[in-house]
């Protein structure tokens, strides 16, 4: 459950940056971090938080060695490979080394994610959730 929500806050931190990082671009009429922009909504932002509600809503899932291996993967990688995106698309290729290694290390967590979501999320676990609820509101 921790790290769900974790994830969570993280994700609307991601959310007020990407939604920052729009407005400047717009207000600046310079879009040329556009893929950055749009990274760090959908990477940072959207997936983080479908991460989160799957681990506040399967804990098991979410206490278990993979989801802590994702975690500090994808918040380590992710941040890195926004900074070297951003300078390339800048046109400075000073931080290309970014690109060859984060991006790669941003896949592995979300490897570590599936494999997770496929050992410990259970159709039955949810059904409990639901039907805890239906009884506390008789």
């Amino acid at each position: 459950m921790k790290l769900g929500v974790a994830f969570l806050k993280i994700a609307a931190v991601y959310f007020l940056f990407g939604v920052g990082m729009g407005i400047t671009m717009e207000i600046l009429q310079d879009h040329r971090l556009a893929g950055a922009h749009a990274h760090i909504n959908l990477v940072g932002w959207a997936s983080m938080a479908l991460f989160g509600v799957m681990y506040v809503l399967f804990p098991k899932a979410g206490e278990s060695i993979l989801a802590k291996l994702h975690f500090w993967l994808y918040n380590i990688s992710l941040p890195l490979f926004m900074l070297g995106l951003s300078f390339l698309l800048y046109g400075n290729e000073s931080l290309m080394f970014l690109l060859m290694i984060f991006p790669n290390i941003l896949v592995l967590s979300v490897v570590l994610f599936v494999i997770n979501v496929f050992m410990h999320v259970k159709a039955d676990n949810i059904t409990k959730i639901f039907n805890k609820d239906q009884k506390s509101a008789v």
